[in-house]
């Protein structure tokens, strides 16, 4: 229910009426209020020079997520652009299976470079093929993301 919708419902008195969606959390306790869209997010990220760092909270949906840990995941942004996310201290994980669906992640935002070892590690992790690894030869301008926490939806 959208703010206005509920400041609508509370002049007339009544109850505003509040979608009952249930969340799995994990590392800190975040809640869903005030996260942005993933449409806005990419605008955000493409504002970011490197070293910028934006403290965010924004929804997407799980392109692919760590299949031998769960210890990162890229979350779509639109437009075949995605943010690689990783965890806070290495503390908390994702579920193996969590792939498409609706996450709220809350942390900082920046754009990096990601070196040819690491993007050839990461695709190692994601089970992708010795041939499709050789592939990798440049670095990549990665959307980068630190999560504090993440809500999933169940």
């Amino acid at each position: 229910m959208t703010l206005m919708a509920c400041k609508e419902a509370n002049k007339e008195n009544q109850e505003p009426k509040i979608d009952a969606i249930s969340y799995l959390s994990f590392g800190d306790k975040i809640t869903k209020d005030y996260a942005v869209s993933k449409e806005l997010m990419a605008k955000k990220f493409k504002e970011l020079k490197k070293g910028d760092t934006i403290n965010v909270k924004f929804v997407s949906s799980i392109n692919e997520v760590c299949k031998k840990k769960g210890c990162w995941m890229k979350l779509d942004l639109g437009n075949k652009e995605e943010s690689m996310v990783k965890f806070k201290d290495y503390d908390f994980f994702m579920p193996l299976d969590s792939d498409t669906k609706e996450v709220i992640v809350e942390g900082k935002a920046f754009v990096t470079e990601t070196t040819v070892d690491q993007l050839k590690h990461y695709a190692k992790d994601a089970g992708e093929t010795e041939e499709a690894i050789a592939k990798i030869t440049e670095p990549k301008f990665t959307y980068a993301f630190e999560a504090d926490g993440v809500l999933m939806k169940e």
